[in-house]
């Protein structure tokens, strides 16, 4: 699959998002070392901390569905800087990265978007 059209799935996720605080939606898409692709969407909550963003949505559906192995992650969001993935979610990401790594791919308004190294992303996180 390509960059853009991983880049497409996490748009069309964000069409579901659930933001009547922030106003942000944000959709991301999964893909798994199979070629299988889950999605995701933030889902917000009166209670802040029941929010749970697009990613870990993606990854809780992955591993619902017996996945363990990611290879690449797109985050999609209409701001003016890009989307990167929160602390929280990247250590859900290093559960399941091991010693290998996965591309993540975040997305700004206008289509622009960059590509990292997870371990570029948070080269020092906590794994049993």
């Amino acid at each position: 699959m390509t960059d853009r059209a991983l880049l497409n799935k996490a748009r069309e996720a964000a069409d579901n998002a659930y933001v009547p605080y922030s106003h942000f939606p944000v959709g991301a898409a999964l893909e798994c070392a199979d070629g299988t692709v889950y999605t995701g969407c933030n889902v917000e909550n009166a209670a802040l901390g029941s929010t749970i963003c697009a990613e870990r949505t993606a990854i809780v559906k992955a591993v619902s569905e017996g996945r363990r192995r990611f290879v690449r992650l797109a985050i999609y969001g209409e701001g003016e800087n890009y989307c990167f993935p929160c602390g929280a979610c990247r250590q859900m990401l290093a559960e399941f990265v091991g010693s290998g790594d996965m591309e993540i791919l975040c997305t700004r308004s206008g289509g622009r978007y960059v590509s990292y190294k997870f371990s570029d992303l948070m080269p020092h996180c906590f794994q049993l």
